[in-house]
């Protein structure tokens, strides 16, 4: 049977089938089969939204577009991203970083939609999409920024597995080397609906830190009084270091340049079109609630129950978790290091994913997860290598955990202004974009998310080089 793509207005691919022999073979070409699998997905897709409109087949067909929006939300709940947040409480308790989490929310949300819109309607990737409009230099420029960010996270996602598993008495010289064998699995040997599939799954374990933090009684007059303004004060004052790289961290945890190729490569990767793009803004609603929720439930925890002992502006992480357990019992650390498990894991796939669907797009070879190894070798190597450096790293004895943790993030934060600019130009580019260009509006608040990047980013270098020049 052969398949043969057309396209109508809406942008949907269908197909002609024959089962009778093809008397005109020299005129089609056989698709390779990533592209006749993604086909398949999108005949799933156009099947569900032409069956009747019942409640079962609108849930379902719901269910079929969700993915790339969650995922790279609860993605970027990462292990780096619990410990951060756990820092942020222990240091300034439940204040401003509280009702912070909210506005980052937005700030996520408003920054990644734009990646839907371009993924949908170009049909291409990100790192495809400058190589090929701002040339190799800007493309070479924006792919090494990718990488070497991508391996500093991975290595903070390997970390939080490290520690996770030293809660169960596990060795990190066993755990670690099996995460990252599973990560290499899931990327190589599953097709892309397995893979979206698998990866939501573990995503959903993230929001085992809600019920921890609720289970824990908080104190939910200090939550109301930090969304009334109360405790905003911080100690040192807003231009100290220690303030702005935690909030250069917090920032860097919520928008990273990893999260603009991965949903952009996912959207195409999974076949969305147009006529999805506001499905795909609801998943990114889903994604952004479940990502605020997090980050605001581990700042609680922390704060509530960590924040003003003794030495806790330089407890680690497993001092932190200790501190839980004798607080609150042993299966509060267990559930926490299930968690942290589990966002060290999915960031680790998530983060790989967007290194190898990055560096395809901008050579120029096969690009899916739909692909076979054999004859995609170039697409999954550079997954494969990233997580072999990263995890090789954190397998090396007396690292400084804490201190790398917070540095990856603050890197992210400063890469963000570039990978912007890009989105921000192809954004605005009406031969690309057609009547989905940005308006006034999104231009404006995104250059405000720039300009706030650059004076976070340089507040912070001037206070860490001069410490008393601020």
């Amino acid at each position: 049977m052969k398949v043969t793509p057309t396209h109508e207005d809406s942008g949907d691919a269908v197909t002609k089938t024959t089962s009778q022999p093809d008397s005109r073979a020299t005129d089609r070409v056989a698709l390779p089969e990533e592209l006749a699998l993604r086909l398949a997905d999108r005949l799933h897709v156009q099947f569900l939204r032409r069956s009747p409109s019942t409640l079962w087949n609108r849930l379902l067909l719901g269910l079929t577009l969700i993915g790339p929006g969650i995922l790279v939300m609860l993605g970027d709940n990462d292990a780096g991203g619990v410990v951060t947040y756990m820092q942020t409480g222990a240091k300034y308790g439940i204040g401003l970083f509280l009702p912070l989490m909210i506005a980052l929310g937005f700030v996520a949300y408003l920054v990644q939609e734009m990646t839907i819109r371009l993924g949908a309607v170009t049909r291409r990737g990100h790192a495809e999409m400058i190589w090929k409009r701002y040339g190799p230099f800007w493309g070479a420029f924006s792919l090494f920024d990718l990488v070497v960010a991508n391996i500093l996270t991975l290595m903070t996602e390997f970390i939080g597995i490290r520690i996770a598993g030293e809660v169960f008495g596990w060795p990190y010289g066993l755990t670690v080397p099996l995460a990252a064998l599973f990560v290499i699995l899931c990327l190589v040997y599953l097709r892309y609906w397995t893979w979206e599939r698998l990866s939501l799954l573990i995503a959903a374990f993230n929001l085992v830190f809600v019920p921890i933090a609720l289970l824990s009684h908080p104190n939910w007059s200090a939550v109301a009084q930090s969304f009334a303004g109360q405790g905003w004060l911080v100690a040192g004052g807003f231009l100290s270091a220690p303030f702005l790289i935690l909030l250069s961290a917090n920032i860097g945890t919520t928008i990273a340049p990893w999260q603009l190729f991965f949903q952009q490569s996912c959207v195409v990767d999974k076949g969305l079109v147009p006529k999805d793009i506001d499905a795909s803004r609801r998943d990114l609603m889903i994604g952004v609630g479940g990502m605020v929720l997090v980050a605001m439930a581990l700042i609680v925890l922390s704060g509530q129950y960590i924040h003003g002992q003794p030495g806790a502006d330089h407890f680690d992480i497993e001092r932190m978790i200790a501190i839980l357990q004798a607080r609150l019992g042993s299966w509060v650390s267990h559930l926490f290091a299930l968690g942290l498990l589990e966002a060290g894991l999915i960031a680790s796939i998530v983060i790989t994913a967007s290194s190898s669907w990055a560096i395809g797009e901008a050579f120029d070879i096969p690009r899916s997860l739909n692909a076979r190894p054999k004859q995609a070798w170039g697409f999954y190597a550079p997954g494969l290598v990233s997580v072999a450096i990263a995890s090789g790293i954190v397998l090396l004895p007396h690292l400084a955990l804490g201190f790398l943790n917070l540095t990856v993030q603050v890197v992210a934060t400063i890469f963000m202004p570039a990978a912007m600019l890009f989105l921000l130009m192809l954004l605005n580019d009406r031969e690309l974009m057609g009547d989905a260009v940005n308006g006034t509006t999104r231009n404006a608040l995104s250059i405000g998310i720039m300009v706030l990047l650059i004076v976070c980013n340089t507040l912070y270098g001037i206070a860490a080089v001069w410490p008393h020049a601020l």
